[in-house]
C-alpha cells in the first residue's frame, strides 16, 4: 500500500527524447492549453491520483512527445491551505537541473486548476520494484543509494530540502536509473523550517519534535529508505502515526541478520537523534557519505554522469508506455465550479 505524506500527494514523469523536441512540445502546449483545443493535446491516461491533484499522461499530438500533466484543483489546494507548497513546488523545479530530478517545462492556470507540464518518466516507482521483490540485495540498494546521495548533494548545495524521500517518490526512466519527483514538500531554505510535512515513517526526530529542521533531515530519511529497501519494511512501524513517532523519538533500532556490516554502520550514523552528529550533516557534508565504507566500490565520478549500470531495467516498450504505473478513471475529475477573482490572485504568479 503507498504511503501518503502528511499534506501534498502526487507523483509522475518522463524523459523526452530530446531538449529540441521538448521544448517545440512545450510551446505547443502552452498554444494548446490557453486555447483548451482537444485536438491539440491527447489525454492518455491517468497516472497518479492524490488529495487534490491528478498526474495525465498527455501527447502532443503535433510532435508525438509525451509529457506529463499535473492538474491541481485550486479550491482544493485553498481549503488545505497547500497555497505555500504549490509555489514551493514551482520554484524548486525551476531552479533545479540534475539527471536525476524530474524536469519540469511549463506551469499555468486557468479558473478552475493549477498545472505543471514535466517529464513522463516511464520505468515505474522503484516501490512498485520493492514491493514485488520483497527486498533489494545489498548490490541493488548500494546502486539506488548512490544515485540519490548525488540528487541530495545537488539539492542541498543549491540550499534545497526535499523533505519527502521515500521508494513511492523515485521513479526509474527507461534504462534503470532514478528520478526524485513529487516536489511538493521541498523548501528553498536559508536556516530553519518548522513545517510538519513528510511521510510519518520517515520524519527525523526534530521534525515530530517541531524544533525546526533543515537539511539534516533529507540525511535521517536516506537512512530509513536504505534500511526499507534492504530489510523491506521501515525501521520504524505501527498502525498508527503516533506510535511510529515515539518509535522514532525512542531510536531502538533492529536490524536484520543478513544485512552488511557496513550499511548498518552506515545506516545508524544516518539515523542520529543529535543532528549535529548526523552523517552527511557535518562540516563535510556529502563527502562524509561517500566515504563511508560501504560506498567503497562507487567511483562517484561515474554516479552525475549515469555511468553505473542499473541492477533493475525496467520493461518498456514504448516512450509513453504505461505498463509500469496503475491506471486510474478520469470520472467526471476534470469538472470542476471556476474559483472567485480574489482566489486567482493568489496564484497569479504560477
Amino acid at each position: 500500500m503507498r504511503r501518503n505524506g502528511i499534506h501534498f500527494v502526487t507523483s509522475a514523469p518522463y524523459n523526452p527524447s530530446s531538449n529540441r523536441l521538448a521544448e517545440h512540445a512545450v510551446q505547443t502546449f502552452k498554444e494548446g492549453m490557453k486555447k483548451m483545443k482537444e485536438e491539440t493535446v491527447e489525454t492518455r491516461a491517468v497516472r497518479c491520483t492524490g488529495t487534490f491533484g491528478r498526474v495525465f499522461l498527455v501527447r502532443d499530438k503535433k510532435t508525438r512527445g509525451f509529457f506529463a500533466l499535473k492538474a491541481m484543483k485550486i479550491p482544493d489546494v485553498i481549503r488545505l491551505k497547500q497555497e505555500q507548497h504549490v509555489h514551493n513546488e514551482k520554484e524548486v523545479l525551476t531552479e533545479v537541473s540534475h539527471p536525476f530530478l524530474v524536469r519540469l517545462f511549463w506551469t499555468h492556470h486557468d479558473q478552475c486548476f493549477l498545472y505543471m507540464l514535466m517529464e513522463y518518466v516511464n520505468g515505474g516507482e522503484l516501490f512498485s520494484y520493492l514491493r514485488s521483490r520483497g527486498r533489494f540485495s545489498n548490490n541493488i540498494g548500494l546502486f539506488y543509494s548512490a544515485e540519490i546521495v548525488s540528487a541530495i548533494e545537488y539539492l542541498h548545495s543549491k540550499e534545497i530540502v526535499y523533505r519527502d524521500l521515500k521508494p513511492e517518490n523515485i521513479l526509474l526512466d527507461s534504462e534503470g536509473h532514478i528520478r526524485l519527483t513529487d516536489f511538493g514538500f521541498a523548501k528553498k531554505l536559508s536556516e530553519r523550517t518548522w513545517t510538519l510535512c513528510g511521510t510519518p515513517e520517515y520524519l527525523a526526530p526534530e521534525v515530530i519534535q517541531s524544533k525546526g529542521h533543515g537539511r539534516a533531515v533529507d540525511w535521517w530519511a536516506l537512512g530509513v529508505l536504505i534500511f526499507e529497501m534492504l530489510a523491506g519494511y521501515p525501521p520504524f512501524f505501527d498502525d498508527n502515526p503516533f506510535g511510529i513517532y515515539q518509535k522514532i523519538l525512542a531510536g531502538k533500532l533492529e536490524f536484520p541478520r543478513h544485512l552488511d556490516f557496513y550499511v548498518k554502520d552506515l545506516i545508524k550514523k544516518f539515523l542520529v537523534i543529535d543532528r549535529a552528529k548526523r552523517l552527511g550533516n557535518m562540516k563535510n557534508g556529502a563527502d562524509d557519505v561517500k566515504k563511508h565504507r560501504w560506498f567503497k566500490s562507487i567511483d562517484w565520478d561515474c554516479v552525475p554522469s549515469r555511468k553505473l549500470k542499473p541492477p533493475i531495467v525496467p520493461k518498456v516498450c514504448h516512450e509513453g508506455d504505461t505498463s509500469n504505473f496503475d491506471t486510474y478513471p478520469e470520472d467526471e475529475w476534470k469538472k470542476d465550479t471556476p474559483v472567485p477573482a480574489k482566489d486567482l490572485e493568489i496564484f497569479k504568479n504560477f
